[in-house]
């Protein structure tokens, strides 16, 4: 079975936003992490190049129960063309709640932002705490 490449670095969280690219997408990442940061009370760690994780859970796939990997509970990307959130859609109650976010776009595994004046940021706040509480079996 071949390694999962996004796993935990050392990477400066701080830096990496501070390097975000364009100027709106670096300030929203830094909103991101206040926000995430506030709701967990976890600190932000790097998963890969790219993405601001918080705390991690063992997930299963549900296409092959036997692949198996550890992923954050929360996280988030600023890519250049849109944020992308990861963790908020995966369970019941996230996904319920989802449509009163504001606007976005969703992908596989993530819930895409192009701003965050875009979206209800107290949503946002419950839907990172829905994540956050799940448990590590999840």
């Amino acid at each position: 079975m071949a390694e999962p490449s996004t796993k935990p670095t050392d990477a400066d969280v701080a830096d990496f936003l501070a390097a975000a690219t364009p100027a709106r997408r670096r300030e929203d990442g830094v909103r991101l992490a206040e926000i995430f940061a506030e709701v967990t009370g976890a600190e932000p760690v790097m998963w890969g190049p790219s993405i601001v994780g918080y705390g991690s859970y063992c997930y299963v796939s549900p296409r092959n129960p036997r692949t198996r990997g550890e992923w954050p509970k929360v996280a988030f990307s600023p890519r250049k063309a849109q944020l992308s959130l990861y963790g908020l859609k995966d369970l019941p109650e996230g996904a319920a709640l989802l449509p009163s976010l504001g606007t976005y776009t969703e992908g596989a595994g993530c819930v895409y932002v192009r701003r965050l004046d875009q979206i209800d940021l107290e949503v946002l706040r419950r839907l990172v705490a829905i994540a956050w509480a799940r448990g590590d079996d999840q």
